[in-house]
């Protein structure tokens, strides 16, 4: 069992991030998870945050503030204590990892607070992460900071695992000196900055414009709209909220015509003094610019901006792009594979579902690669590559037309500014595209003004730039059939020398473990021969991704008790697979129920290595395959990632036109991952 207490010397150290990112790492590791907050004051939105996106770990606080007054009032600190100690330890019975949020610092009596702090993390026996808030200072005095922080809870006989300086001036570079591991993280505007959202219930205001994308925009600033348009115009800014009396029309459209243009793309715009704009005005922006969000607000624009004064942002639950800023934020500055290796966290058997995607991002980020995703038009695709930059996983290249994708993107509140996006109809790189596909076809009757034609199409263009090594791998789907997405692939990209197939896999996530199935999506009627270089590739890609292969080809016969040509053919893939793998564990022909039930494994084949522990499960034939994981993935609750291509030169990988942008996010992460075992 391994505890982490998170403890800081104060308020304003913005601990939240770190939190959270703490318990990011745990839930990649382990099955159960659990949070617990000794003390809690009022409504505890970090303890809710938790609790909700990390879903079903296990939440508790041991008393409220009031009753923890009550009983030092009467029995004294040790009774205290002693009551808490006995809550964490329940807690800590059902959890394979437990990250425990210390004091809040709601008193002035800083001294007792941190005193207290250190004696519960001694009598958890959780090592202590120290935060200290580093907002403004200078960089020795945040190294003063961390030096005391560490001796504060040292003195006290906590065990301090490491030990942070959070919202440090970007640039400073800190050295505390200190004999345990030291992580510096940069202020990040973005993440204290409130949201528009925010600023709607702060000031009472009503919406006329912007949906819910909208109102999650991050406000980085003011600007206050009582000067000429001209000099307005000169300090609108990225981010800015402009703040402007109703009647101020010209003001308005401007806001919104500078978004639409694309030059600045403010935050969005409160009109006050309860004036709102005409018909024809709510017309005209609604047509210029409909994602850009617009309050009416009754104060005067005085009252609004003095309400606004110092509102902060925080991470909570319904925002989730917020917290993916984050996560990145707080995974590109902690080293938390180092971090999980001091606190001796192993990786646990079981795998959920939540484990293998948090897994898929870790090492996709590990190495950073560069995926090509043709459908740059589509709204779920443009989500996910603002999910995937602000995290982080990979480098993004957009295909499609860049007035369509900015406009987009402001209409959805997204932020892809460190994406590249090309558009296949213009780019300069068509014709010599075109020149090497006529020339690689021509044996197919492949003409060049027919190549030049071609090379519009996205998927055609996306995997020309993989073909060239511009890009590491290309994900596309969400918009078009799998014929259209494999087909250039084919002809472009090819198979590996080893392997006479192109096949492909679903991870099927199940409640505590992953499966493979294999091949659900590509082949219809596979031989023997195709069916075994199935198989091996299957087993290749499960060891790939962390799932120990143990395979078995599917039959409606097991052992030896049936016979017939479908059972025959897998029978000899079997055999084929035992030649050419000779170190990989394989049962066939066998029954789904044989292979994943020990109790009908023990009756059918008793004795079989793989009998009951099947972990890749290789199907005869299409019809088969996409029935069982479809089935699986309704009837049972499994998350399926995939399809997962495997046998191509380069990775290219199919989404399911009805993907969601999870699925988006971790289908690009594995084909991050293949690229990187490809070099």
């Amino acid at each position: 069992m391994r505890s982490i207490y998170v403890a800081g010397l104060g308020r304003g150290d913005g601990r939240q991030i770190v939190e959270l990112g703490l318990m990011e790492l745990l839930a990649r590791r382990a099955h159960r998870t659990g949070i617990f907050r000794p003390i809690t004051r009022g409504d505890d939105r970090t303890l809710e945050l938790l609790g909700e996106r990390y879903r079903p770990a296990a939440t508790q606080s041991g008393v409220t503030a009031e009753a923890a007054a009550e009983i030092y009032a009467e029995h004294g600190v040790e009774e205290l204590i002693s009551r808490l100690v006995t809550r964490f330890h329940a807690l800590e019975r059902e959890c394979d990892a437990l990250l425990v949020l210390g004091s809040s610092f709601a008193t002035d009596d800083l001294p007792r607070e941190l005193a207290f702090n250190a004696r519960l993390a001694a009598e958890f026996g959780a090592p202590v992460i120290v935060v200290v808030g580093a907002h403004g200072d200078h960089a020795e005095e945040i190294a003063m900071e961390m030096r005391t922080g560490y001796q504060v809870f040292s003195d006290l006989g906590s065990t301090v695992l490491a030990v942070v300086a959070n919202r440090v001036p970007s640039g400073t570079i800190v050295d505390p000196g200190l004999p345990v591991p030291c992580y510096v993280i940069p202020e990040n505007p973005s993440l204290s900055a409130p949201t528009v959202e925010q600023v709607m219930r702060a000031v009472d205001a009503r919406r006329l414009q912007g949906d819910e994308d909208a109102l999650r925009r991050d406000v980085l600033g003011f600007v206050f709209g009582g000067a000429t348009l001209p000099v307005f115009l000169e300090h609108l800014t990225d981010g800015a909220l402009v703040i402007t009396p109703g009647d101020r029309a010209d003001l308005l459209l401007a806001s919104l015509a500078v978004e639409a243009a694309g030059t600045v793309r403010p935050s969005g715009v409160v009109l006050t003094l309860g004036q709102e704009p005409t018909k024809a005005v709510r017309d005209l922006t609604a047509r210029l610019a409909p994602g850009v969000p617009v309050l009416s607000a009754a104060a005067d624009s005085f009252t609004v901006a003095t309400t606004l004064a110092g509102l902060e942002g925080r991470l909570t639950a319904d925002n989730p792009r917020k917290i993916d800023t984050a996560l990145g934020h707080f995974e590109s500055h902690v080293n938390t594979a180092d971090l999980a290796d001091r606190i001796e966290l192993a990786r646990s058997e079981r795998i959920t579902p939540m484990m293998f995607e948090h897994t898929l991002l870790e090492r996709a980020r590990s190495q950073r690669r560069h995926i090509v995703l043709p459908e740059g038009e589509e709204d779920r695709i443009l989500r996910a590559a603002d999910i995937l930059m602000r995290r982080g996983i990979v480098d993004l290249t957009l295909l499609g037309r860049p007035e369509v994708i900015r406009r987009r993107t402001g209409d959805l509140g997204l932020d892809l500014s460190g994406v590249t996006v090309v558009d296949p109809t213009t780019s300069p790189l068509r014709a010599s595209f075109a020149d090497e596909y006529a020339e690689m076809r021509a044996h197919k009757g492949m003409t060049r003004e027919r190549a030049e034609e071609l090379m519009a199409d996205a998927n055609f263009f996306g995997t020309m730039l993989l073909h060239r090594g511009a890009v590491h791998g290309m994900v596309s789907g969400a918009a078009h059939t799998t014929a259209a997405t494999i087909l250039p692939a084919f002809q472009i990209i090819k198979t590996v020398p080893s392997t006479s197939v192109v096949s492909s896999v679903f991870f099927m996530c199940l409640a505590d473990r992953v499966l493979v199935y294999g091949d659900c999506a590509i082949n219809p009627d596979p031989d023997a021969e195709r069916l075994a270089d199935i198989a091996i590739s299957s087993a290749r890609t499960a060891r790939r991704f962390g799932v120990e292969p143990r395979v078995a080809m599917l039959s409606y016969s097991t052992g030896h008790s049936g016979s017939g040509a479908d059972v025959d053919k897998v029978r000899r893939a079997t055999d084929l697979v035992k030649e050419r793998a000779p170190d990989l564990l394989v049962e066939g022909p066998i029954q789904y129920d044989a292979a994943v039930d020990a109790r009908v494994a023990a009756a059918k084949l008793p004795g079989s290595p793989v009998a009951g522990r099947a972990t890749v499960l290789i199907f005869p034939d299409l019809n088969t395959g996409n029935n069982t994981y479809k089935a699986v993935q309704r009837s049972a609750g499994a998350v399926a990632v995939g399809p997962v291509l495997q046998g191509l030169r380069r990775p290219v990988n199919d989404l399911s036109r009805g993907a969601l942008v999870t699925d988006i996010v971790s289908t690009v992460a594995i084909t991050a991952i293949q690229a990187q075992e490809q070099g």
